[in-house]
């Protein structure tokens, strides 16, 4: 069992930047592939960015490719995601979740969430 609890999420402007950390607890944190997800009003959660267990692989959606950046720290149980160069578009309620599997795109495939942080990015 695995729970999971976002925080740093908060009111921006278009073009400011934002680390999202997400605390793990248990002592198997390190045997899961972790991800981030977003959903917005009236659409569908989407994929972000995900890690492997190690740290050592990470994949982004398009969306978000250099301008965030995924990362771990297995000796404190935590997650991060830095955001930079937001835009109104990143506006959305951001999910933390592990995967007992490898790192994946897809929401199914994980088995715990956190309960969400809104990021809101204003023009």
């Amino acid at each position: 069992q695995v729970q999971l609890v976002e925080s740093g999420g908060g009111l921006v402007q278009a073009g400011d930047s934002l680390r999202l950390s997400c605390a793990a607890s248990g002592r198997t944190f390190s045997r899961y592939a972790m991800g981030w997800f977003r959903q917005a009003p009236g659409k569908e959660r989407e994929f972000v960015a995900a890690i492997s267990w190690s740290g050592s692989s990470t994949s982004y959606a398009d969306s978000v490719q250099g301008r965030f950046t995924i990362s771990r720290d297995n000796a404190k149980n935590r997650v991060y995601l830095q955001m930079n160069d937001l835009k109104p578009e990143d506006t959305a309620v951001y999910y933390c979740a592990a995967n007992r599997g490898v790192r994946s795109v897809y929401a199914s495939q994980y088995d715990y969430w956190g309960q969400g942080t809104q990021i809101t990015v204003s023009s």
